[in-house]
């Protein structure tokens, strides 16, 4: 069954996705499309942000915005969910779903390197939720954080990256109990690897993809679109009562 054929009720909705220009964030932004959504994503990669709007058709009576956002300026990107926010008259999901997994060998990182590498793959969930917090609270939302798998088992020369990912472990469950009485569920997707073009192109060779399939349970790739399916359902009312959770999505690593 394709996204398409899907139906979660999305109609209307208001969706802000951070880092929708490529990988699972383009996933995600063409995935809420196609269920009806209001969807409004930001990225630093201009050229594919305007592509991939180009490219998607929303229903006659939706919108679809893109605005080029760095997320390591707060106000800028709290700006920009307020600016959605009246655009499309409601936020109902957000997802913090930018980051960056580059390596870094820990015996040189530095502490400029460590603070960078958080101020894109910790510090914009807290302050895109408590933005979008302020437009969800008359009639609910749905946030959702990208962890990864990675922060369960480990990788080398990646101990930036891993700590943030772990830390959005624990916001998700610090926010799920800070908002839920505003009707308000805070829950985490947890990757393992995803056959994006980036990981294809930089990471991976076909000696490691054998080793990653030895790994799990399920020895297919996981796809951009697998993980889009797992957000639909998480922002839809079909997981009404799901909040605080870190739903893992890994072909069986974990």
């Amino acid at each position: 069954m394709t996204i398409s054929q899907l139906d979660y009720r999305l109609d209307g909705r208001g969706v802000f996705i951070t880092g929708g220009a490529t990988g699972i964030g383009a996933a995600l932004v063409t995935a809420f499309i196609e269920q009806g959504a209001n969807v409004a994503f930001v990225d630093t990669n201009q050229a594919a942000g305007e592509a991939l709007a180009q490219a998607l058709t929303p229903a006659a009576d939706r919108q679809l915005r893109f605005a080029v956002v760095d997320v390591t300026d707060t106000k800028t990107l709290q700006r920009e969910i307020a600016l959605v926010g009246g655009q499309f008259g409601q936020l109902d999901v957000l997802i913090n779903n930018v980051g960056n997994d580059s390596r870094q060998d820990s015996a040189t990182l530095t502490e400029s390197d460590w603070l960078h590498c958080m101020s894109i793959n910790l510090h914009p969930a807290f302050f895109a939720a408590q933005a979008a917090v302020s437009l969800m609270k008359a009639n609910g939302g749905v946030i959702l954080n990208f962890c990864s798998n990675l922060a369960y088992i480990g990788e080398r020369n990646m101990a930036g990256y891993i700590t943030a990912k772990a830390g959005l472990a624990g916001l998700t469950k610090a926010l799920a109990r800070d908002f839920g009485a505003d009707g308000i569920r805070v829950n985490a997707i947890v990757p393992g690897w995803v056959a994006t073009e980036r990981q294809l192109n930089q990471w991976l060779s076909p000696e490691q993809e054998q080793q990653l399939m030895e790994m799990v349970a399920v020895p297919k790739r996981i796809l951009p679109e697998d993980i889009a399916r797992l957000a639909l359902f998480l922002a839809s009312e079909d997981s009404g009562f799901i909040t605080g959770q870190c739903m893992v999505i890994d072909g069986g690593r974990i």
